[in-house]
């Protein structure tokens, strides 16, 4: 673990300070390159964008760039660690859009005493991007900011933490109950956790079939149920009208488990009660619920996920975001809305029942991958997720009604 670290620590001291940098995409080698680039050529794009507001996308790097933004208080499993702490996440992240989906993207970490003060910081920088991704803002304060910058915003507002997470999990979770040979409107769902991520996760759910009724999800004081009187109004759109009060009732015959929580906390006890051939996607990081291989002791029957890319059936946000917003970009949609999501969830889950190609399994380290209990979700280095997914997200954006562009495929 020492070596991991110093190895993590290295990699992003050399050879420059952080993962990111700037490249040029014109030439600047003669006299005439700069005076084009800079003065006096560059008052030309400037008068016609004057002109004609949407000449910036012709001129300007701007169809092409999002701000990955934070104000550090929910990163990764650290906490409310910062704005500057947050840094190397958001670079991080920047780096995945490029590397996945050809997208410039810039961190943008902002200090800020109140959530209306964080809010019109990004709205008065959003017209400089195509899309701003929100990132690592603890709940419930990440709801808020969210809808109000959606609707203040001129281009799509994505707050991955949410609506990634989301996405990718019923991708996942839609192959694993066809395996598994269960119904999402039938299934009973725990879900351990009620953050952002989680309350993302099951709303998402309950639009792709999913019965609310069926669904219990719980806090660090158990179950939400309809005679708790400490919820926040995004916690009571959950609380169910149920005599359950802990996860040892919730997880009596449920089908589906799914932890957005913390490590360790599902015991194997509590996985014996699960129904026949049981769903656990235990995706606290880096220390799941339970570890996957005391689930599959206890469960042979069991379909296992996490969020570690060192165990099969990784539920990674990195199959979503980049090409939610390329294909977001590429129509120049005005918004992310639930139909580009849905649309998401089901070109995600129709790559895992592909053919794999060789070059895949090359770059994922893997001599076979084939449909089925430990492969129920494509691998970040497949080409096809930007190819399908994108397309997918933006003839969704078209049909309804929220593109300014048709269909051109960037991937």
């Amino acid at each position: 673990m020492n070596d991991f670290r110093q190895q993590a620590l290295d990699y992003h001291a050399s050879p420059t300070p952080g993962k990111i940098g700037l490249a040029i995409t014109t030439p600047t080698q003669t006299s005439l390159d700069l005076s084009l680039a800079y003065s006096p050529g560059v008052a030309e794009p400037c008068i016609e964008i004057a002109k004609d507001p949407e000449a910036v996308y012709r001129y300007t790097g701007k169809g092409n760039t999002v701000a990955v933004i934070s104000n550090g208080t929910a990163v990764l499993g650290l906490g409310n660690i910062g704005p500057m702490a947050s840094k190397p996440v958001m670079e991080g992240k920047a780096l995945l859009f490029k590397r996945f989906a050809n997208i410039d993207a810039f961190d943008i970490e902002v200090t800020h005493s109140t959530v209306d003060e964080f809010i019109d910081t990004v709205a008065n920088i959003s017209d400089s991007f195509g899309g701003i991704n929100l990132e690592d803002i603890k709940a419930p304060e990440c709801f808020v900011i969210e809808k109000v910058l959606a609707e203040r915003c001129q281009v799509p507002v994505f707050h991955d933490d949410q609506h990634g997470t989301a996405i990718v999990t019923a991708a996942a979770l839609l192959n694993a109950l066809e395996i598994q040979g269960k119904d999402l409107a039938h299934a009973k769902i725990v879900c351990l956790g009620a953050g952002a991520a989680a309350i993302a996760c099951m709303t998402l759910l309950i639009k792709c079939g999913a019965q609310r009724k069926n669904i219990y999800m719980l806090d660090t004081k158990g179950v939400l149920h309809s005679q708790r009187h400490d919820l926040n109004e995004y916690k009571q759109q959950f609380a169910n009208d149920t005599d359950l009060r802990s996860l040892a009732d919730a997880m009596h015959d449920a089908d589906v488990f799914i932890g957005v929580s913390g490590p360790n906390l599902l015991s194997p006890e509590l996985l014996t009660t699960m129904a026949d051939n049981p769903i656990v996607f235990a995706c606290s990081n880096p220390t799941p619920e339970i570890a996957p291989a005391l689930a599959h002791r206890v469960r042979s029957d069991l379909i296992m996920a996490t969020g570690r890319s060192d165990y099969p059936n990784q539920v990674n946000n990195v199959l979503c975001f980049p090409f939610i917003f390329r294909g977001a970009l590429d129509v120049r949609a005005s918004t992310i809305n639930d139909e580009m999501k849905i649309a998401a969830v089901k070109a995600i889950s129709d790559i895992a029942k592909q053919a794999v190609p060789d070059h895949v399994l090359t770059a994922s380290g893997a001599t076979s991958l084939c449909f089925g209990k430990d492969y129920i979700i494509p691998k970040p280095m497949d080409p096809r997720l930007c190819e399908q997914v994108s397309i997918a997200v933006a003839e969704a954006a078209i049909a309804s009604g929220v593109a300014r562009l048709p269909v051109h495929l960037t991937c």
